[in-house]
């Protein structure tokens, strides 16, 4: 403390001038977050002590002291609150920073789902028009690109081809190596195929063993000859399926826009038909289509309708055909021949509906009928008093390969009082290859039933001699097609051959060999030089009805030659 001019005490600490300060160098702030003050606190510095008494200088000091005290309080209270304010929003302020961490995290999970959603609308698109088994494009697909395809080469003025195709004999492998084998040996053909064609064309899985190719653009129709060709030959390269070698054929119906159709549906239509066509003429290769061919589809299937009515309207009828013995001229059995009374046509021979009849599955039905109806019929003649006379009955690998057959034959046997010995069974060799094992099995079950078994137009199919042995047959019949013109010895050699070495082995057999299809002198004297044991054709007798088979029975059982 110092004495100023006038005698007066002053300390340096109170900061205490003599007036020439201004009011703001005579007061300072602190700042903080008092809302009631504005934001800040104010501390008034203390009176001007140097002007009071010192008593009451004294006094006022601790007043001062006490109003810093207070604002410094005051000061710290305010801070207090202000940290206090801030520790209660911090927990307000992690469920921000939470919640906008789970809506980053929402809309990362929601693109992930719209992507996964948009591969699974991908993948059910291509299952919907794609194959299972081979990826190929299947029909829906391939019906959307040949339309595509046919605008296009509308627009352009070009063509287009359809190449319709179908496994030859592809059930045989399913049948004999399974399932498995088979879809193997598709997905192996769906492979070469794709081979086949160019980037432009599309290959397809119609279904089961079927398949098209869509050549979008040719310049002539010789190119889809080509390229039907191309598949030809690759696909008889054999396919190695699960240490087998596989040996297959094809056959190709085409069909060209738009000379043969102008729309997808007529199109396929045509490319199918054209394939039937192929497969019918054996397989293994390539015809076009034809309008004739459609003529004919239309045709078949109004058999297929009147076949059924057939049936129903019992507008069937056998005729039969006698067996000679070749050496006496006496009948020793009759084949029973199905013939059709249609309503409107007139007789129709088997030639014209037996096939339809296999395609379309009523050949069981039709067989069964021709079964029972032979075997009443070789009974009524027993019991008008001839002599017990063996009637043949041919029998289609549909029935043969039922699991019913056995039973049904006995069924019938028993029905119609027939003995099973009179009952002669005719098998093609196609028939008894299929299965050889089972062939094997059923024939013996035939015959301990006591039925004759044929085997009808041997030298046609592809017999083993081993299973030949293996068969429990009792008659061999030569097909009728070696017959013709077989004493024309410089132009039929081979079928004078095969005729002669047929009787041997039957003779070496012990089996019953029966000539079909005899029409001359000159053959029957080539068989009985050749000692042919049977014979049947037109130089002996066409095949009649029940009445003049009849009649032909009562009047002399012998044929003069």
């Amino acid at each position: 403390m110092s004495k100023n001019d006038k005698g007066q005490i002053s300390d340096p600490g109170d900061s205490v001038s003599s007036g020439t300060n201004s009011e703001s160098e005579r007061q300072f702030t602190v700042r903080g977050n008092d809302r009631r003050r504005g934001g800040s606190i104010v501390i008034h510095p203390p009176p001007q002590i140097d002007l009071l008494h010192p008593e009451d200088s004294i006094s006022a000091r601790e007043d001062a002291v006490r109003l810093r005290e207070q604002d410094v309080n005051l000061l710290e209270q305010e801070i207090i609150t202000a940290e206090t304010t801030q520790k209660t929003s911090d927990p307000h302020l992690k469920v921000l920073q939470q919640a906008n961490a789970n809506l980053v995290i929402a809309t990362i999970e929601a693109h992930k789902l719209a992507e996964q959603i948009q591969m699974s609308k991908t993948h059910l698109d291509h299952l919907a028009h794609h194959d299972g088994l081979t990826d190929l494009p299947n029909r829906m697909l391939l019906h959307d690109r040949l339309g595509q395809a046919i605008e296009s080469a509308r627009r352009r003025g070009r063509k287009l081809a359809l190449l319709f195709m179908d496994v030859d004999r592809f059930k045989n492998i399913n049948d004999s190596l399974g399932h498995v084998i088979g879809d193997q040996l598709l997905q192996s053909v769906a492979k070469r195929l794709i081979e086949c064609v160019r980037h432009s064309d599309s290959v397809c899985r119609q279904g089961g063993d079927e398949f098209i190719i869509l050549l979008a653009e040719i310049e002539h129709a010789e190119d889809a000859a080509l390229s039907a060709q191309k598949v030809l030959t690759a696909l008889a390269i054999p396919h190695r399926i699960d240490q087998h070698d596989l040996y297959i054929s094809v056959s190709i119906g085409i069909c060209i826009y738009p000379d043969d159709g102008s729309d997808a549906t007529s199109l396929i239509k045509g490319a199918d038909m054209a394939m039937y066509h192929t497969k019918g003429n054996g397989g293994n290769d390539y015809t076009f289509f034809e309008q004739s061919m459609n003529t004919q589809a239309v045709k078949k299937l109004s058999t297929e309708t009147d076949l059924q009515l057939a049936l129903q309207r019992q507008e069937f009828v056998l005729y039969y055909q006698p067996k000679i013995n070749l050496q006496s001229g006496e009948i020793v059995g009759v084949e029973a021949l199905i013939r059709w009374r249609h309503p409107r046509h007139g007789l129709i021979l088997p030639g014209q509906f037996i096939q339809i009849a296999e395609d379309c599955g009523l050949i069981v039905p039709i067989g069964a009928w021709v079964l029972r109806e032979a075997c009443k019929q070789a009974k009524a003649w027993q019991d008008s008093g001839f002599p017990p006379l063996p009637v043949a009955v041919n029998i289609s690998a549909a029935q043969f390969r039922r699991k019913d057959f056995l039973e049904s034959l006995a069924g019938i046997l028993k029905d119609t009082g027939l003995a099973a010995r009179y009952l002669e069974l005719e098998l093609t060799e196609s028939v008894l290859m299929q299965d050889a094992n089972v062939t094997v099995s059923m024939l013996e079950a035939l015959k301990a039933m006591g039925a004759q078994l044929a085997i009808d137009d041997f030298g046609t199919g592809f017999s083993s001699l081993s299973y030949l042995k293996r068969f429990p047959i009792d008659t061999l019949k030569i097909d009728q097609s070696f017959m013709h013109d077989i004493t024309k010895a410089m132009d039929n050699l081979d079928d004078a051959a095969l005729v002669t070495a047929v009787i041997g082995l039957g003779k070496s057999l012990n089996l019953c060999v029966i000539a079909e299809g005899v029409e001359t002198h000159e053959q029957l004297v080539f068989l009985q030089n050749q000692g042919c044991s049977e014979g049947q054709g037109f130089y002996f007798s066409q095949p009649v009805s029940e009445k003049k088979m009849t009649m032909l029975l009562r009047t002399d059982r012998t044929i003069p030659f």
